[in-house]
Formats: C-alpha cells, sequence, structure tokens
C-alpha cells in the first residue's frame, strides 16, 4: 500500500504563484507514471503534468510555460505553478504506480480569485 498526500494548496490571486507537494510513502523515484492532475467542479479530471524516470517532463497544454513539475531525491513531487488564473481553480491531485497499481492523493484544493 502506498500513500500520496499532497499539500500546498489555498487561495491565490490572479497572477500569483503556489507550490504543490506529494508526499510518497515510498521513494518517489519507485513510482512510475508520476504525474498531477486536476478537477474543476463539473468538468473531468485533467492531466497537469508528469515526469519520468529520466526526468523527462510533459505538460498539459492549459499549463506550459506556467507550471513545473519536479522531484526531489527522497520522496516528494513538486508543482511549481505561476501566473495563476481563475481557470486554474481545482482540486489537484498527483498519482503514481508502484508494482502495477494506481495510486491517487486525496487532493489539495487551489482557488485563483481576487
Amino acid at each position: 500500500q502506498v500513500q500520496l498526500v499532497e499539500s500546498g494548496g489555498g487561495l491565490v490571486e490572479p497572477g500569483g504563484s503556489l507550490r504543490l507537494s506529494c508526499l510518497a510513502s515510498v521513494g518517489i523515484f519507485s513510482l512510475s507514471g508520476t504525474a498531477w492532475y486536476r478537477q474543476a467542479p463539473g468538468k473531468q479530471r485533467e492531466f497537469v503534468a508528469g515526469i519520468v524516470g529520466g526526468g523527462t517532463t510533459r505538460y498539459g497544454d492549459a499549463v506550459k510555460g506556467r507550471f513545473n513539475i519536479s522531484r526531489d531525491l527522497k520522496n516528494t513531487m513538486f508543482l511549481q505553478m505561476n501566473s495563476l488564473n481563475p481557470e486554474d481553480t481545482a482540486t489537484y491531485y498527483c498519482t503514481g504506480s508502484y508494482r502495477g497499481r494506481s495510486y491517487w492523493g486525496q487532493g489539495t484544493q487551489v482557488t485563483v480569485a481576487s
């Protein structure tokens, strides 16, 4: 059983920044398919950013150039979010697979509003 715990969400004004963290109960490099997703009310879950073993990253079109995904050398994955706008308001989830099973965190709420 792997646990993923997100933190760092909150209320931020348009144009502001937040840094989300995803703490894993195993080494972060033990997970495959590590990524961030988000889901806004009434909308489908949306891919935000992903990072693979070698460090290759990819981003959803809506966040390219504004968000950055990274990992430390232990058990945490990050999502640096800059130039936030109201359309970024959502619950953000981290995910990763371990021994063939996919795990998700409980989510952290990000609200962008004046």
